[in-house]
């Protein structure tokens, strides 16, 4: 294999407490709450890398990355089980030629001072693995209707192989966490975090948080990359994907004190083995490029990731189309900190 495709192919989550095997709904307590609805997985067949925001106006909005590798795309509904069909509107698509006309990876819908955006990968037209980072924004208060204006590509310190951005604030600041390649060493991607100037602008030095080095973390390719972030119980917690897009895909968590600076590389620990992994008993493979929500009831954690239900791919599983959406509980464990558990099995009805 070419040395620089190796370098830049992108590798592309039971909760706390097994969920009833019998259909079951948990249980909004707060009084006139409302409750989880029952879902099935997989949600949503063959999107991968898949973002839910539940929003103020009640609705779930989600958005994925198509096998076709060439559009944006959303769907909304006031349940997550209604995502599996409510309608699919194509936001955006690649460009004929130029800058972001290949690879349109890993999509994000963030709602940030009034306005939505969509943080995404892509790649030129004639240079398909030059893969870089961009945005998009949308003043509207329907992200479905008004216009969806390219706010350009986010600048890091190096340019470079870059993708996966996510979007959070803490302690008055946003931050942004991508995944990079950093020049001078032998992995594909490490993951990064930065302060924001603003929705599609980096300042302040940048803090590689994790890099490749455990064995589960080199399989294939030596790769960190999908951060997602969740705050409780006095923590915050950042998951990443890590090694080659197959059933070797898994996810690992890194951990620090909310009130720590997060900045500094040594504010975070990192689990020294995957917290997600693939599982032969729930015929889950792969799981991994989560992103968090909350159930109905807007209490109960959720879980959203992609997997595939087969084990053995033929050729590159970036050809394969059938990493499907899905979604469980996220549990917590005396500690605070959350419990992962396994993939569950496909067609059982479970609740947020």
């Amino acid at each position: 294999m070419n040395p620089n495709r190796r370098l830049l192919l992108k590798s592309t989550a039971l909760a706390a407490g097994t969920l009833a095997a019998a259909p079951a709904v948990a249980r909004a307590t707060t009084p006139g709450a409302a409750q989880a609805a029952p879902y099935a997985n997989p949600l949503v067949r063959q999107r991968a890398d898949p973002h839910i925001h539940r929003h103020t106006d009640g609705r779930y909005y989600f958005t994925a990355t198509a096998p076709e590798y060439d559009r944006i795309i959303l769907r909304r509904s006031r349940t997550l089980r209604g995502l599996a069909t409510a309608e699919e509107a194509v936001v955006w698509r690649k460009h004929a030629n130029g800058d972001m006309g290949a690879h349109i990876w890993a999509p994000e819908i963030h709602h940030i001072d009034g306005k939505w955006y969509l943080y995404f990968a892509a790649a030129p037209a004639d240079d398909v693995w030059k893969i870089r980072m961009w945005v998009l924004e949308n003043s509207h208060r329907d992200p479905f209707k008004g216009t969806w204006t390219e706010k350009g590509r986010i600048v890091t310190a190096w340019d470079t192989f870059s993708l996966d951005a996510t979007t959070f604030t803490h302690r008055g600041s946003r931050y942004l966490a991508w995944a990079q390649y950093e020049p001078g060493t032998d992995n594909n991607t490490a993951v990064f975090l930065s302060r924001m100037a603003d929705p599609w602008t980096v300042t302040g030095p940048q803090t590689r948080l994790t890099t490749p080095e455990y064995d589960w973390e080199c399989v294939g390719f030596k790769v960190n990359e999908g951060a997602s972030v969740i705050q409780r119980n006095g923590r915050v917690f950042m998951t990443y994907s890590a090694s080659a897009t197959d059933a070797n895909y898994c996810l690992g968590l890194l951990t620090a004190d909310a009130g720590s600076d997060l900045l500094d590389a040594a504010s975070w620990t990192k689990s020294p083995r995957p917290v997600f992994t693939s599982n032969e008993r729930t015929g889950q493979y792969g799981p991994g490029h989560n992103s968090f929500t909350v159930a109905e009831d807007g209490r109960t954690d959720v879980l959203v990731y992609h997997a595939r239900q087969y084990k053995d791919i033929t050729g590159d599983p970036l050809n394969d189309p059938n990493r499907h959406t899905r979604v469980q509980r996220l549990g917590w464990k005396p500690d605070g900190t959350p419990e992962f558990g396994v993939p569950i099995t496909d067609g059982r009805a479970v609740g947020g």
